[in-house]
This record gives C-alpha cells, sequence and structure tokens, in this order.
C-alpha cells in the first residue's frame, strides 16, 4: 500500500489512546486521524474520518466495540475501513463475535510497538490479521461449538477445490503452506481463497475463517 495509513483509535481508557497516538504519530507513513472513547463516538469518527484502520477496543461504555464492527462492516461507505479489535487477552471470548460482526483482526494491547505497525500495515492492505499460531489457539478455544448451519451460506457455492482450500486456511494454513498441501502454486491458492470470499460474501480472511466453522465445513477441537 502507498500513501500515508490513516488510523482511528477507539477506546475508553485515556491512557491507552494517548499511548498508541504517541507510538503511531512518531512513525512515518502512519497518521492519526481521531481518537473517540466509545463505541458510539467510535461509529461517527469513523463515518467522518474514512480511516484506513480502525483500532476498537472490544468492550467499551455506550456501544461496544463489537456493535460498532458490525455497524461498520454494514455500512457500504465504509468498505474500505479495515478494523481492528483490541482486547486485554490472548483468548478473550468476544474475539471471535468481533471475527463475526467483520473485524479484520485482533491485537493484544500489550502488543509490542512493532508489532503493532506492522498489523497496522497489514491490514492496511486489506489482508486478515490472523496468524496461523493466533488461529489454531482461538479456534480451538472458543470456536468447539455446534455449527450454525441456519446462518451460515451453503456449501455448494464452493467448487471441492475452492472448499479444500477454505478448510485448510481455517486451521490455520497460510497460502504458500495450502500450495505445499495441495501441490498447486501459493498464487493458484490465492485465487482459490479470493473466490471462496467473493463467493460466500466475506469481507477476508477472517470472515472465511468464521464461515468454515459455523457452516461445519471443519470441526474445533473436542468437537467429535
Amino acid at each position: 500500500m502507498s500513501g500515508t495509513i490513516r488510523v482511528a483509535l477507539v477506546d475508553d481508557q485515556a491512557l491507552m489512546r494517548a499511548g498508541f497516538r504517541a507510538l503511531l504519530d512518531a512513525e512515518d507513513g502512519i497518521e492519526v486521524v481521531g481518537e473517540a472513547a466509545d463505541g458510539e463516538q467510535g461509529l461517527a469518527l469513523v463515518r467522518e474520518q474514512v480511516p484506513d484502520v480502525a483500532l476498537i477496543d472490544v468492550q467499551m461504555p455506550v456501544m461496544s466495540g463489537i456493535e460498532a464492527t458490525r455497524r461498520i462492516a454494514a455500512d457500504p461507505e465504509l468498505a474500505a475501513v479495515r478494523v481492528v479489535i483490541l482486547t486485554n487477552y490472548g483468548l478473550d471470548e468476544y474475539v471471535f463475535e468481533a471475527l463475526r460482526a467483520g473485524a479484520g483482526g485482533f491485537l493484544l494491547k500489550d502488543t509490542e510497538p512493532a508489532d503493532l505497525l506492522q498489523a497496522i500495515e497489514v491490514v492496511a492492505r486489506g489482508e486478515a490479521l490472523l496468524s496461523p499460531s493466533v488461529t489454531r489457539t482461538l479456534i480451538g478455544e472458543f470456536v468447539s461449538r455446534p455449527p450454525d448451519r441456519a446462518t451460515a451460506p451453503g456449501l455448494d457455492r464452493l467448487t471441492r477445490r475452492e472448499r479444500e482450500v477454505t478448510a485448510l486456511a481455517a486451521r490455520g494454513l497460510t497460502n504458500e503452506e495450502i500450495a505445499a498441501h495441495m501441490v498447486i502454486s501459493p498464487l493458484t491458492a490465492k485465487t482459490h481463497i479470493s473466490r471462496a470470499m467473493t463467493k460466500l460474501g466475506a469481507r477476508d480472511r477472517a470472515q472465511l475463517v468464521v464461515f468454515a466453522y459455523e457452516s461445519g465445513l471443519v470441526k474445533a477441537r473436542g468437537d467429535r
């Protein structure tokens, strides 16, 4: 991505916002376009500024980060805004709900500065902020529930190859690992992922993972 990455900060803790702002303002190529102290203010800020990335706390007064994310994802005029959920715990029970709502990923509030900056760049490019290890842990802990086939899109929309790559992505494999597993090129793996996302209306890879588990395409650890 070329140009300056515009970031909105949404957190009810003033000290947390100040810390993130200080870090981001010191970085070339990143501009903080505004701050908000609750989800409602955050939604208004995002609608006004249309940032590239919105860092949103998961639990806030007035409106939660999950509801703010859901409204951002539902607004066609905000389709280019990437949401990263901020959480105090690596396995916060709300993280899965945030991904379902449309978040592109999540970060721990105590993440290393270099990791935060890299995460912003990754999400700004339109990629999902779900590392393989985080995906596996998240899925193993919080997605072991009966698949919700009433709300999940139908698997019949996907070709056999697309179902296969979706399942592998849901297990936390990267495009390169998927390519090696299926004996195809990384570009072909990426193409299959993109087509699956388009057919299912997924904003990004994170929502593709949600679909894979909700549809029953992949079972979480502990499911039999």
